[in-house]
Formats: C-alpha cells, structure tokens, sequence
C-alpha cells in the first residue's frame, strides 16, 4: 500500500474478514482435538466388559492394580524429572545474579574533544559545521607585576645555603646584620 490509508469501512470490513478465519480456524482445531482424543480412548481403552464370575472379577482387578502402579512409576518418574529441571533453572538463575555482580561495569575514560569533533561526530561526516566558541571572546593582557618579577630572580637556592655554611658563612651573617 502507498501512503493512501484506509477507509474506516475498509478497516472495518478487513477485521470482521480476519476475525471470522480465526474463528474458522478455531472451530476446526476444537474438532480434530475431538477426533483425536477419541482416537487415543480407542486404543488405550478397550471396551468395557463386566466379569460374570467372582475369579473373572479377581482376575480383572490383578490386571487393574499392574497397570495403576505402571502408571504411578511412570508419574513418580515425571515428577523428579520435573523438579530437578526447576532446581537446575533456580541453581542458573542464582549463578546470573552471582555473575551479574561479580563483573564491574570499568569507569569510562573522560575523551577531550573539540566542538567541532563533537557535531562531526553527532552528524556525520556529510556535514561541516565549524563551531569556534573562541572566535567571539575579548582578548585580555596579563600584566606583570614587579614584586613577583623580583622574587623569580633571587636565583639559586643552593648558592646561597653554600655561601652561608662554615666559618665563612656565619662571618658573613654578622657582616650582613652590622
């Protein structure tokens, strides 16, 4: 279909279409469900036929008692199988959530990218956009001051400790401070 939408009565019409296949559909999964379960009562049911004599009868029962605890085996069987596999889906899913915990998400290492990197990035490589966010910004001059100017010049500091050390050193403190 193009752009074109659909008439509401075409809507309308096209969902009361689907909804009676469904139904169809429906009814006759409901009937071969039927036809099976008869299937299946056939051969594994055999008619019933009453026992006349009390040894029939006996006889009838064995045969009853055999085939019930063949079936109780068989559920007995089921039933474990059925709850080792809950076990067995409990067991992995504590082992998830161990393993869920264990492993920490690495912190993301900080990227430096431009402006420019950015868009380029976001938008691709088709478009060129330039974005200088310095273009617009006042330039301003530092001044420097004296009083810094003069503590960056007292030089060496070792020379000094060297000139102060020894004999020489303390005749040149007490020449300094007379």
């Amino acid at each position: 279909m193009s752009d074109k939408r659909l008439s509401s009565s075409k809507k309308h019409s096209l969902k009361s279409m689907m909804l009676q296949v469904a139904k169809d559909l429906l009814e006759a999964e409901a009937v071969e469900k039927k036809e099976e379960r008869k299937r299946y009562m056939e051969e594994h049911c055999p008619e019933f036929s009453c026992p006349n004599s009390k040894q029939e009868l006996e006889e009838f029962c064995r045969e009853l008692h055999e085939k019930i605890e063949v079936i109780d085996e068989e559920r007995y069987v089921l039933e474990h199988k059925a709850t080792m596999v809950v076990n067995e889906v409990k067991d992995l899913n504590i082992k998830i959530v161990d393993l869920k915990g264990k492993f920490k998400k690495p912190p993301l290492k900080k990227v430096r990218m431009s402006a420019d990197a950015m868009l380029q990035a976001l938008l691709g490589s088709k478009h060129k956009v330039s974005m200088d966010l310095r273009a617009n910004l006042k330039q301003v001059k530092k001044e420097v001051k004296e009083e810094n100017k003069d503590l960056r010049d007292v030089g060496d500091w070792r020379k000094n400790i060297e000139d102060k050390t020894g004999m020489g050193g303390r005749k040149k403190m007490f020449e300094s401070e007379a």
